[in-house]
């Protein structure tokens, strides 16, 4: 009997001592169902040819899963989900990136800042020097890492006259210089870089690209046109950039494109390195956006065999297929034209019309290729002959594969005349323009590049329309900042810097410019069923601005702010 009485204590005591431990330790919360309701402002949902409106929004677990009356979502889900008032701010569909290069924005923001104003202080070849000299002075480890000193962003179209090697060496003779064109097509390199790359007065042009010259002298004066120019970031520059340094130039890339109300971005040419380092990103699950890679054809061909390439996303990265450049940037007077440049640039023939990439036969054979292995392609044209180059490649595909919905992009299409719109029509090619040029380049194009008939129909989005062609709008940075505001004023209002509206004919509504901002871009991306709209069982990806871009005045979209980015449900960027 005393054996079972101590037996008892024993026991009672382990029964206490576990409920006691059982009391000590925290308690998990049952799992709660991430949701948030959105009310209380103007929610555009994007759904449709005119605009709609609903008045309250449900997401679960970064998917809509309610898009209807307040009233209803209150009774249906109020004390289920965090409450969000808009206060009287504008809710849309996350932006979709029509073009841009995610990856190399970065590369811009880690360079010193060569933009002119707006976007920065490059107006003068001495602002550029000063630019140089003052980010030197703080970004001494990122010369010791890389080798060089590097500029992004100067525009000649708004310089005191164009900048060559004897400018950069005026800064260091030691270490190698290089500054980028805007237009990321040209750039001017000082002695020491050229000899790096070895550049000198015995050097032939590339094909496809251009070494420009000292007056009388066969001597590189430091300008790099297309692929002279790509050469040197290739083999000189890019190679040096550290595995840590590109992670670092994804994550300043994508935070800047959240800024501007973008929830899906896009690698418009992604080189190896660009892979490589969009590919460690996906591994460690590291993007803070959705973004699609389209693969350099000629430098990175493999890429497209990635295990990224289809149309799902994994970690939010996915390899959407291939991109081909058939000429250059008008700015830069680098793009192919059947007709020659309104005013020539120094040194070249009074019928100088640019010149193209590849001839005939490459172009299609690297269409053929994406044909033959089911790649949605898309292709850089900007002068009218690379868009025919273009057409006429297609066409060709198009009747020995078919085009059972591949849709075939073409960027830019800056100069597309109207025959040329006629065959996308029937070629089923997708356009996506690129009317900001309006207003950086639009008075250039009007006195220098094209002259008026021709500027004034620039990026034809109207004339696309009424042949019943949709279409993205891009900013295609870092040729610009990836600024959706941007975008949207200068494809709904074509006003350029001094005011002057380029080509008023060409000028669409604000709903159709935020249809090619959210809607038309998850179509060309094959993404129209899961993004692009505020509809039921699409991702929740929101931007919310300070006001409707349906009610105010045309000459106030500039002037709209990014409030906030959702990506999934969860906020990305609050101003």
């Amino acid at each position: 009997m005393k054996l079972n009485i101590m037996r008892f204590f024993v026991i009672m005591l382990v029964i206490m001592s576990c409920k006691q431990e059982a009391k000590d330790k925290p308690v998990a919360e049952p799992y709660k169902l991430q949701q948030t309701i959105y009310y209380g402002g103007d929610i555009i949902t994007m759904a449709g040819d005119t605009p709609s409106y609903a008045e309250a929004v449900v997401q679960r677990e970064g998917n809509i899963i309610f898009v209807g009356s307040k009233a209803e979502a209150m009774e249906r889900f109020k004390g289920k989900a965090e409450e969000v008032n808009l206060k009287g701010k504008t809710m849309l569909p996350g932006f979709i990136d029509g073009h841009g290069h995610v990856f190399n924005v970065g590369l811009q923001a880690v360079s010193a800042n060569l933009l002119p104003a707006p976007d920065g202080d490059g107006n003068s070849v001495a602002a550029l020097q000063k630019i140089l000299k003052d980010w030197i002075a703080k970004n001494q480890s990122f010369i010791d890492t890389t080798g060089w000193v590097i500029g992004f962003g100067y525009d000649d179209s708004q310089l005191d006259r164009y900048p060559t090697k004897e400018d950069l060496d005026a800064i260091s003779t030691d270490v190698p210089i290089i500054i980028i064109h805007q237009s990321g097509h040209l750039s001017v390199v000082n002695s020491k870089g050229l000899e790096m790359v070895k550049y000198n007065a015995d050097s032939k042009d590339p094909k496809g690209g251009k070494i420009r010259r000292m007056a009388g002298s066969s001597e590189p004066n430091g300008v790099l046109e297309e692929v002279a120019h790509f050469m040197v970031l290739l083999t000189g520059v890019l190679p040096n950039m550290t595995p840590d340094l590109q992670d670092e130039m994804l994550v300043k890339g994508q935070e800047l494109y959240a800024s501007f109300g973008y929830t899906t971005a896009q690698e418009g040419r992604s080189t190896p390195d660009g892979s490589a380092t969009m590919e460690r990103a996906a591994e460690k699950d590291a993007f803070i956006l959705d973004v699609v890679s389209y693969v350099d054809i000629l430098s990175n061909r493999k890429g497209a065999d990635s295990k990224y390439n289809g149309k799902k996303y994994t970690n939010k990265y996915r390899v959407g297929g291939v991109k081909l450049n058939l000429d250059g940037s008008p700015q830069g007077k680098t793009a192919w034209l059947s007709h020659p440049y309104h005013i020539v640039p120094s040194g070249e023939p009074k019928d100088y019309h640019g010149y193209e990439s590849m001839t005939d036969e490459e172009a299609y054979k690297h269409v053929a290729d994406a044909y033959a292995n089911n790649l949605q392609i898309m292709a850089h044209c900007n002068g009218d002959s690379a868009i025919d180059q273009y057409i006429k490649a297609v066409k060709k595909a198009n009747a020995e594969f078919g085009n059972d919905d591949r849709r075939t992009i073409i960027i830019h299409a800056q100069t597309a005349r109207e025959d040329q719109l006629d065959s996308f029509v029937e070629e089923k090619i997708w356009p996506s323009f690129f009317p900001m040029h309006t207003f950086y380049w639009g008075d250039y194009h009007v006195n220098s590049v094209l002259g008026k008939e021709r500027a004034y129909k620039i990026s034809p989005t109207h004339t696309a329309l009424q042949k019943g062609l949709k279409f993205t709008s891009h900013h295609d940075a870092p040729v610009a900042l990836p600024s959706s505001i941007r975008v949207l004023s200068a494809t709904v209002t074509r006003k350029s810097r001094s005011g002057q509206i380029i080509g008023p004919d060409e000028r669409v509504t604000a709903f159709e410019g935020l249809k090619a901002l959210t809607d038309w871009a998850a179509y060309q991306h094959f993404e129209e069923d899961t993004k692009g709209t505020i509809e039921k069982g699409k991702a929740a990806d929101f931007v919310i601005l300070d006001k409707n871009p349906l009610k105010i005045d045309p000459s106030e979209l500039e002037n709209l702010q990014v409030m906030e980015t959702i990506k999934y449900g969860k906020s990305i960027y609050k101003s």
